[in-house]
């Protein structure tokens, strides 16, 4: 039941981040203008001595790093003359962990984080009987290896979330999650905005098979749901003595890092894109409606209010890129940051077609295009025209620009709207790139500017709408956050001349990339090739 909660009109707005490396918090005013945070001594590491693919954290040290983190902020805080006044607190971490409790709340053993990868079968497996995309990350297919291969600790488990999950248990004592983490445990139902309770009936049915049963069912572990602005507990005696702030403090739904970082971007209405492109590139487009079907390039979570988020997620970032800037600036360019400002204006001035030049950027492997192995990058083409470090740089970031268009072409395929790219991360330090993002997707390319975008922010903005919807405000996540805009973006449209020469150099691309196979086996020296 919710209860209004008389604050401080002073007060403002608490965020929390925990990611894979440490924990950051920020302190807003009420105008989510930042007034201090606290960070740098807040960190941890991997449990020690794990095999290959295993990575493993304790629990226990993101409790330690929350007090670090906010003496930190205290500190900062009092540096200008202020004390920490909190009308609400956000709360983000890292995606798809295992966190296997007791009944009192205490873990069982370390938590597996998102990157630990022991199971990829299991999501395969799921993937196959449920019809719908179970990466190896979702912590659904987490749990069906934890039944087979710690059949012991499975049986004594009473409640499963994620990082950000328990994090909110120690300040609430409930076990509640925001809808945006809650679907990189478990696939939502779109109708219901609650777990698929079909596919949960067939996950069943595959679980039900491990030897060593009875196991707990997973209905029965998972955390409520709650969605951006609904009830998910209030600072208990725990979690006030946690934070040295007091108890009743309204807490906003637990997120998962990507739906805060969409938050933190200002991104809540369909057709928006959030384009994050750096050493990997993620696109998360907001959807109207679930997807349909199985599609190797995208996997799926949700808004903190509930809209569908098909993701497309790319290895191989501006890896090729700034190798080949790279090798220009040790050939004389310049070094270091000196070689990308020589660099990036002849990129800039580069043909839209890169002078005939392909490019394939596969320094690694690329799970969503098919490339099983890394170690094929190449350049293709040249001649003594086009021979040019502005062309092979510009080639080679087009080469991840496709791949990237790749899933994206299959949501459109699906009818899936594409109105707005909101383009962050290491490409936007060359801002003008967002013209060669907005020809090759025919898509308008807005880079924010003023808005102060990060996880820790986006929990802050989490907390200010569970703030404003006790107060009786009723405007819904989408248009709460257009509000929050500020300063004037950067905006680039399409160039009616270039669309069609690149959407011609993308056909030539992908026929480029269909070759990648048979250039892997004669690389990698496979046999039968003469």
């Amino acid at each position: 039941m919710d209860v209004a909660l008389e604050v401080s009109p002073t007060a403002g707005f608490l965020g929390i981040d925990a990611g894979t490396q440490g924990l950051s918090v920020i302190l807003t005013d009420s105008a989510l203008r930042i007034l201090g945070t606290g960070a740098g001594a807040a960190s941890y590491d991997m449990v020690p001595g794990l095999g290959p693919e295993c990575y493993e954290q304790h629990p226990a040290d993101w409790e330690r790093a929350l007090r670090a983190a906010m003496a930190a902020l205290r500190d900062d805080l009092a540096t200008r003359g202020l004390a920490p006044a909190v009308a609400a607190i956000g709360i983000s971490g890292q995606m798809h962990g295992e966190v296997l409790c007791a009944a009192d709340g205490v873990p069982l053993v370390p938590a597996r984080l998102w990157c630990d990868g022991r199971n990829e079968a299991e999501g395969e497996e799921l993937t196959g009987r449920l019809g719908v995309k179970m990466p190896k990350r979702i912590t659904a297919a987490r749990w069906l290896w934890t039944l087979r291969h710690r059949p012991d600790v499975a049986r004594r488990t009473t409640h499963l979330t994620t990082p950000a999950g328990w994090i909110a248990h120690r300040l609430t004592g409930r076990w509640r999650l925001g809808i945006g983490d809650a679907a990189g445990m478990f696939p939502i139902d779109q109708a219901t905005l609650d777990y698929d309770q079909r596919l949960l009936a067939e996950y069943e049915r595959v679980a039900g098979a491990v030897p060593g049963g009875p196991f707990p069912r997973l209905a029965d572990l998972l955390p409520e749901v709650r969605r951006a602005g609904d009830d998910a507990g209030t600072l208990d005696g725990h979690g006030a003595a946690l934070l040295g702030l007091p108890a009743g403090i309204p807490v906003a739904p637990a997120e998962g890092d990507q739906p805060a970082a969409l938050a933190g971007s200002l991104i809540g209405s369909a057709g928006q894109v959030a384009l994050s492109f750096g050493t990997s590139v993620v696109a998360n487009s907001v959807g109207d409606r679930a997807f349909q079907g199985v599609a190797r390039a995208i996997d799926h979570f949700c808004a903190p209010d509930g809209k569908p988020i098909n993701m497309v997620w790319i290895r191989n970032g501006t890896t090729a890129m700034n190798m080949v800037v790279g090798m220009f600036g040790r050939a004389g360019a310049g070094s270091g940051g000196r070689a990308f400002d020589t660099l990036m204006p002849l990129v800039l001035a580069a043909p839209d077609d890169c002078g005939g030049i392909l490019a394939l950027p596969f320094m690694d492997d690329e799970p969503g295009v098919d490339v099983q192995r890394g170690g094929t990058a190449l350049v293709i083409g040249l001649n003594e025209h086009n021979a040019t470090p502005g062309n092979v740089a510009k080639a080679m970031l087009l080469a991840t620009v496709f791949n990237l268009r790749h899933g994206s072409d299959i949501l459109a395929a699906q009818g899936f709207p594409r109105t707005e790219i909101i383009l962050s991360g290491g490409l936007t330090k060359t801002p003008e790139l967002g013209q060669v993002i907005a020809d090759a997707f025919a898509t308008p390319v807005t880079i924010l500017d003023g808005a102060a975008e990060g996880c820790a922010w986006g929990a802050a903005l989490l907390a200010a709408y569970r703030t404003a919807r006790l107060g009786g405000d009723d405007r819904d996540w989408a248009t709460f956050l257009a509000a929050h805009a500020s300063g004037t973006p950067r905006c680039f449209i399409p160039r009616p001349e270039a669309v069609p020469v690149l959407a011609a150099l993308e056909a030539r691309y992908r026929r480029l990339r269909a070759t990648q196979p048979a250039l892997d086996a004669a690389v990698s020296g496979a046999p039968g090739l003469g």
